[in-house]
């Protein structure tokens, strides 16, 4: 939630505010806009827009509350950039901000890298979906942030120049986020919350109660289809209401192909960064992604929701999972009957361990870990597995700790891009090398082969030999 502050009512008012935040050296501007009185704007940063000739998006970030987290924003940007130059952000927000700042999310934005300017609209009404500032504002910005507060009044934008507004940002591969309410408008199919909030036992006991309502058609982000958003996910208990959104949208057809997956995020920096490949990687707490792929056996007004094998994938920190080739495997399963889910919704082993030639799972790494003690731990991925990363200096070393039994080969296979030239190595539990690939040449890849003679624990250690930067590489790994 962005609990609501009076709106600005004068321009004496926003004078003051905007000297208030100048003399805090913040260099803020707000300004009322005359035909939509409801609307707020403060500008931070450059008062000039950039101008780009290219986008190298879209990207998304998902956040489970409403605050921005810079891991995934600087993701963003740099998808968006491509590494080059700076973009603007435009934060689209249903109500002011309390406490010392009216622009919350804009000061972590303008504390990041490659950012050029951040500019607030607190839009209040559907009305001021066509206000003539606000659509300048989305369309001339590079990244549009949608804060936490009631997605409702984000929903009622349906329709306004505002929904196409923020469509033309993507479209130009530029971005699109939010958290809490935010997360929520991102998705194919939006639980709306328009009558009331709903909770797991009310939604389960009945999935069409009043408080169960989805607004759909706002926005179809590309490899995004088909999914329900939920945040502060496991603080507040919304697996099972996540469940019945899910069943709701695979019986009432809300979705194009007879499936719907939920996606849910944790609170308290939890946060899903999506590529323009669809490739979502997790920073922070957890997320789950449901999937219902069949009807449900009991859905109907003021019966308690009856549906069998929910498929259910637990991501941590660091994982991934990929939007547009939806894995098949690495999930753990399970049911509501009559209105009562199962125990252990939140933790479970997966029925399937994608050793057959499925895809696996995937994990990027997280700094640091620059040596086996630091290693990053995979051993609990189901293989083939992927693990992504990136040589950002030029004596980066990235470790990764993989758990053999006897017997047992691995294989690791990296593609490495043209930015740089990375050697490939195994290391026993001692951190001596077993072998290696240390092929010449930037962008040229690198593979390996060991069968272990001892059970225990090995790493794989990639290592920059020669430049760096952030263009990632991508190293499969395959036990057999």
């Amino acid at each position: 939630m962005r609990p609501t502050l009076p709106r600005l009512r004068s321009t004496r008012s926003a004078a003051l505010l905007a000297l208030a935040l100048t003399a805090a050296g913040v260099g803020a501007v707000a300004t009322p806009q005359s035909a939509h009185a409801s609307v707020t704007r403060v500008r931070l940063g450059s008062s000039s827009d950039v101008s780009r000739t290219s986008w190298s998006g879209p990207a998304f970030t998902f956040n489970g509350d409403g605050a921005v987290v810079p891991d995934t924003a600087k993701k963003a940007i740099a998808a968006i950039t491509g590494g080059s130059g700076s973009i603007d952000v435009t934060v689209l927000a249903d109500s002011a901000a309390t406490g010392s700042s009216q622009t919350p999310e804009c000061d972590v934005f303008m504390g990041l890298s490659g950012v050029n300017s951040c500019t607030t609209d607190v839009v209040t009404s559907a009305a001021d979906g066509n206000s003539s500032q606000v659509n300048t504002d989305v369309r001339n910005a590079e990244f549009v942030y949608f804060a936490g507060g009631n997605q409702c009044v984000y929903a009622s934008w349906k329709g306004t120049s505002l929904q196409s507004s923020v469509q033309s940002v993507v479209a130009k591969g530029g971005g699109s986020g939010g958290g809490s309410a935010g997360h929520h408008i991102n998705s194919a199919v939006v639980y709306d919350a328009c009558t009331a909030s709903t909770d797991s036992p009310t939604a389960l006991a009945n999935p069409y109660d009043s408080s169960v309502t989805f607004t759909t058609g706002m926005f179809a982000w590309p490899n995004y289809a088909d999914t329900v958003n939920d945040s502060h996910f496991v603080t507040r208990d919304r697996m099972g209401r996540t469940m019945a959104f899910v069943a709701r949208a695979v019986k009432d057809g809300l979705t194009t192909s007879g499936k719907a997956w939920g996606v849910g995020v944790e609170q308290g920096g939890g946060s899903l960064f999506l590529d323009k490949n669809g490739l979502a990687t997790l920073s922070g707490s957890d997320a789950y992604v449901v999937l219902g792929d069949h009807q449900p056996e009991q859905a109907a007004p003021g019966r308690p929701l009856t549906y069998s094998n929910f498929k259910i994938w637990h991501l941590t920190a660091g994982q991934t999972f990929d939007f547009k080739n939806r894995p098949t495997c690495g999930y753990y399963t399970r049911s509501v009957t009559n209105g009562t889910p199962d125990a252990n919704l939140y933790t479970g082993t997966p029925t399937t361990d994608c050793g057959g030639g499925g895809t696996g799972s995937s994990y990027t790494e997280t700094e640091p870990n620059d040596s086996t003690g630091a290693a990053n731990d995979v051993t609990g991925l189901t293989y083939p597995a992927t693990v992504n990363g990136s040589m950002r200096s030029t004596s980066d070393r990235d470790y990764y700790k993989l758990s053999l039994t006897s017997g047992q080969t691995v294989t690791v296979t990296c593609t490495i891009p043209s930015a740089y030239d990375a050697d490939l190595y195994l290391l026993n539990a001692n951190g001596s090398t077993l072998t290696r690939s240390v092929n010449d040449g930037k962008g040229v890849g690198e593979s390996l082969s060991w069968k272990a003679t001892g059970s225990g624990t090995y790493y794989a250690d990639l290592e920059a030999y020669s430049g760096s930067g952030s263009a990632a590489y991508s190293c499969s790994v395959t036990k057999s």
